[in-house]
């Protein structure tokens, strides 16, 4: 058994809500059971702290980053994607932004860095684009758009995919910019997955006058990752296929 000091303990007590314990620590600090008792309340709350924030992240089901092929893109910055997963990444408030055509592994990796800050104590909210802005659209007033905001604002990491799969009007390029910039403010990382180039955002934004401001200020403090790739769904679902071809053809000699 770990011998605690008597402000460890009571910094632990305190920490876990156990005042009842700590009103009575002159009496239990040389009982035996104590620091047993404290361990355990420790893995629980941690344990069940993990939980809710993993389903508050929405990040559901993934396939590990041990199940990525790095051998099939032409181009892709490993040490970039492996930097991601470092503590500091999220520590910095630095952004970091994805950029390559469907199918490549953008939100296998976005998933995969998420549930690792998650796992490290962080706050996380992964959101494809689309389900984000119109969840912030829907809002019939200032006071419950300022609300739902927090829900993107607020942690740790937000990890928004799929950019540019869908075009959007004034009003969405604006609840787009009003994230950004206030997680730009207060210093909170986006991950950002996107099969547009910058250039192009004006198709994805059309008429938004705030596009411009808005890469600028996505971009700035962040690592740009260009993916270089066919699709690796593709290459799965040919693979697939011949296979079962290949499987008939075996079953009719």
């Amino acid at each position: 058994m770990t011998d605690l000091t008597p402000i460890e303990t009571k910094s632990r007590l305190k920490r876990l809500g156990l005042f009842g314990l700590l009103a009575c620590l002159d009496e239990l600090a040389d009982k035996p059971w104590l620091h047993e008792v404290l361990a355990i309340e420790e893995r629980e709350r941690h344990k069940r702290s993990l939980e809710r924030r993993l389903k508050n992240s929405r990040v559901a089901t993934f396939k590990p980053m041990s199940d990525f092929d790095w051998s099939w893109p032409k181009k892709i910055d490993r040490e970039a994607v492996d930097d991601l997963f470092a503590p500091g990444f999220v520590a910095t408030g630095h952004n970091a932004v994805l950029v390559g055509p469907n199918g490549v592994g953008k939100t296998m990796i976005l998933k995969n860095v998420a549930h690792q800050a998650v796992v490290r104590g962080h706050t996380v909210r992964f959101s494809t684009a689309s389900d984000m802005l119109a969840d912030l659209a829907a809002q019939e007033s200032s006071a419950a758009l300022a609300r739902r905001l927090r829900r993107y604002t607020v942690p740790t990491l937000l990890c928004i995919d799929e950019v540019g799969y869908l075009s959007y009007d004034s009003r969405y390029a604006d609840l787009l910019f009003e994230v950004v910039t206030r997680r730009y403010e207060a210093h909170r990382p986006i991950l950002l997955s996107t099969n547009k180039a910058f250039s192009d955002w004006g198709q994805v934004f059309p008429h938004a006058a705030c596009v411009v401001t808005l890469v600028d200020r996505l971009v700035h403090r962040a690592e740009v990752i260009e993916i270089e790739a066919e699709s690796y769904r593709l290459k799965e679902a040919k693979e697939l296929s011949a296979l079962r071809t290949k499987q008939r053809r075996t079953k009719k000699r």
